[in-house]
């Protein structure tokens, strides 16, 4: 609370300052000569949501040498002072450098950036607005998002100091994900808020808080306390209630916690190392995700701690020289629970069979690797070939591997070590040629998760090909051969779900032309965007359908050469 204020007030004195010290025109240094052409930058900050003007919004370089508030309607307009071509090297006659606003060989002026309290940057613009003399710019910010509640106990009456956690979905490498964000304490009224928030997915859970009051507890008798509640009353992460937020948006998201009885709980582990770190993972009704939490007493060999009555499912993974898991299921109903034991197996390690159907062999890769002081030369697949294995569940960031490095000069193998039991998506690019097939034990792994379990020791067979398609074209932005701002397309090929195809995106010329040589064969639909989507879902197919309608549907065969013309769409639908 006090670090936002703290933030409040210094943003507030950099707005003040810079209103108070720039004005349009400002300049520093000596020799500058009346400009004959209009230089002026001019514009207006809006809404992105309402297209309605931002008063008194900050307008800035980037250096911070040039600002100002825009007036009541939202409008700026800056003069910068003309490049003194008489002194050389950039030096007035007095031998000082000048502060200019320098133009460039391009003609091109500085970006420039707008911000205001209750406002964000407009994810669908960027953060940056190229200026250039006699323009006007539009610059946009997005309305900030926000979540408040009250959290309260069962009485009504408000829980002083609970901590509140939020979660977004974000999409990583076309996987949407939760990822965990900031905590932050009900004040003493039990309320909270989250603000600065983007349009997305959210959801909302309480941290455990055990009832420590003196008044109510006995000593040796039962223990309380008030288990996380996923938003609104869910019993796990996975059937907490998805926000769905929009621009500017407030939600109102109240809690209530119910107080419960808490039981001890011990889970001998029989291979368990005193010496060896251990992390712990409760997960109610065996659905991953936050809330509860057991420890390791690593001099009793046991997972202990205290939970109320439920579903459990208990994992072990042992971290240091040696590398094992373990999972126990346990059920809490009224009294503690003992048990059962819980034994450690060490984790599998997969290797990599890759086959390769080359058709060229003229390819002249080369590369090293450093390991302990000596420098290991790279042969076959490894120089072009990686390999890594992501967690399947949307909530679970931590688990996975990549290729081991060689262990000598000699060695060629591929293998991914330490793969705990799980499942896991297998990522795979290469810069030789595509991978045309991946398979385990018959399972499709472009397509299917790669499931480990206990001792796993099945290899992955790999199919490397070369005869790539290749795919051009040209983008045309707002309506039909309308050629406008296409510097700032992006295009991408996204994979249908059936295509043996591997997503790529395509840099676009300032003419508007893309291609690829080094395409996968498959069906692809290509879409451009007049701004990146780093949050494309397009491993997931079900938040692909958004797209059903946008871009083409191209097939290429192994060698084919494709010509098609997109229209740009308008950012993330």
């Amino acid at each position: 609370m006090i670090h936002a204020v703290i933030q409040r007030a210094a943003h507030v004195l950099v707005i003040l300052l810079a209103a108070a010290c720039v004005s349009p025109g400002q300049v520093s240094g000596q020799g500058q000569q009346p400009d004959k052409g209009d230089r002026s930058v001019r514009g207006i900050v809006v809404n992105s949501v309402t297209n309605e003007p931002i008063g008194r919004a900050l307008v800035y370089s980037p250096d911070n040498r040039y600002a100002m508030l825009t007036d009541s309607e939202g409008h700026f307009e800056f003069t910068p002072p003309k490049v003194n071509t008489g002194t050389e090297n950039g030096f007035a006659g007095d031998g000082q450098p000048q502060r200019v606003w320098s133009t460039g060989s391009s003609g091109v002026i500085p970006w420039l950036m707008a911000r205001k309290p209750g406002f964000l940057d407009d994810p669908n613009q960027g953060s940056q607005v190229e200026a250039s003399p006699g323009s006007e710019r539009t610059i946009s910010l997005m309305p900030e998002a926000v979540i408040k509640g009250r959290v309260s106990l069962s009485q009504a009456e408000a829980a002083i100091g609970v901590n509140v956690q939020i979660f977004a979905k974000q999409v990583q490498e076309g996987i949407p994900r939760w990822m965990p964000g900031t905590s932050v304490r009900a004040n003493s009224n039990g309320e909270f808020r989250f603000a600065e928030l983007l349009p997305g997915s959210y959801k909302l859970v309480t941290h455990e808080l055990m009832d420590n009051d003196p008044a109510a507890t006995v000593p040796g008798g039962q223990l309380y306390g008030f288990p996380p509640v996923y938003y609104p009353s869910a019993t796990d992460f996975a059937a907490a209630s998805t926000i769905q937020l929009t621009a500017g948006q407030t939600f109102q998201a109240d809690i209530s916690l119910v107080r419960q009885s808490y039981y001890p709980v011990r889970i001998p582990v029989a291979n368990g190392d005193a010496n060896t770190g251990m992390n712990i993972t409760v997960s109610p009704q065996g659905h991953h995700g936050p809330g509860y939490s057991l420890g390791y007493n690593a001099e009793k060999q046991r997972i202990e701690g205290l939970l109320p009555n439920g579903n459990y499912l208990v994992e072990a993974a042992m971290f240091g020289p040696i590398s094992a898991s373990g999972a126990a299921n346990i059920a809490v109903a009224g009294a503690p629970v003992e048990g059962p034991g819980m034994t450690l197996t060490g984790n599998s390690s997969i290797s990599l069979h890759v086959k390769e159907e080359f058709g060229a062999m003229d390819w002249r890769g080369a590369g090293s690797m450093m390991i302990e002081g000596r420098t290991i030369r790279l042969h076959g697949p490894r120089l072009y070939l990686q390999v890594r294995a992501e967690a399947a569940d949307d909530f679970e960031q931590h688990r996975g591997g990549s290729i081991r490095p060689p262990t000598g000069p000699n060695d060629d193998s591929l293998v991914i070590e330490n793969l705990a039991s799980g499942r896991y998506w297998l990522r795979l690019s290469s810069s030789r040629g595509y991978v045309a097939a991946a398979t385990m034990g018959g399972v499709d792994l472009l397509h299917e998760p790669l499931v480990i379990a206990a001792g796993s020791s099945t290899a992955i067979e790999i199919t490397m090909r070369d005869d790539n398609a290749e795919i051009n074209g040209t983008v045309a932005g707002g309506t039909a051969g309308a050629m406008t701002n296409l510097s700032s397309a992006y295009v991408y090929c996204v994979p249908l779900p059936d295509s043996q195809g591997q997503f790529q995106p395509l840099e676009v010329s300032s003419e508007g032309n893309f291609g690829s040589q080094m395409m996968a064969p498959g069906t692809y639909r290509v879409i451009a965007f007049k701004s990146p989507q780093p949050n494309l879902p397009y491993r997931d197919a079900e938040a692909m359908r958004a797209y059903e309608t946008k871009g083409q549907i191209v097939h290429l065969s192994p060698g084919q050469k494709t010509t098609l013309q997109l229209q740009i769409i308008s950012g993330s639908e």
